[in-house]
């Protein structure tokens, strides 16, 4: 398997971990108050906009060719790294 293939099979990973991750926080929003649910949906919403945005990344790297994907793999390093931070945020906020 080459470098781009392995790459591409863990960023596909980190996306199913972390969508799994907002699902549950989406399940813990909902059974809060309806005060924090206002905060939390505008959290949430941001979180799903970044997990597009990591999707888009790995669809941008399977096009790819040549040398091209490893400036894709830097964005999409960025992206994912913000996701975590927001999600892993998200779930210490609403526990």
């Amino acid at each position: 398997m080459d470098t781009k293939e392995a790459y591409r099979k863990k960023l596909h990973a980190q996306i199913e971990e972390w969508n799994a991750q907002i699902n549950l926080l989406s399940a813990k929003i909902k059974n809060k108050g309806a005060d924090v649910n206002l905060s939390a949906a505008t959290q949430l919403e941001k979180l799903k906009k970044k997990k597009d945005e990591v999707t888009q990344k790995l669809k941008e790297l399977d096009s790819s060719t040549g040398e091209a994907w490893k400036e894709i793999q830097k964005t999409a390093d960025k992206v994912l790294e913000e996701l975590k931070s927001g999600v892993t945020a998200a779930l210490s906020k609403f526990k």
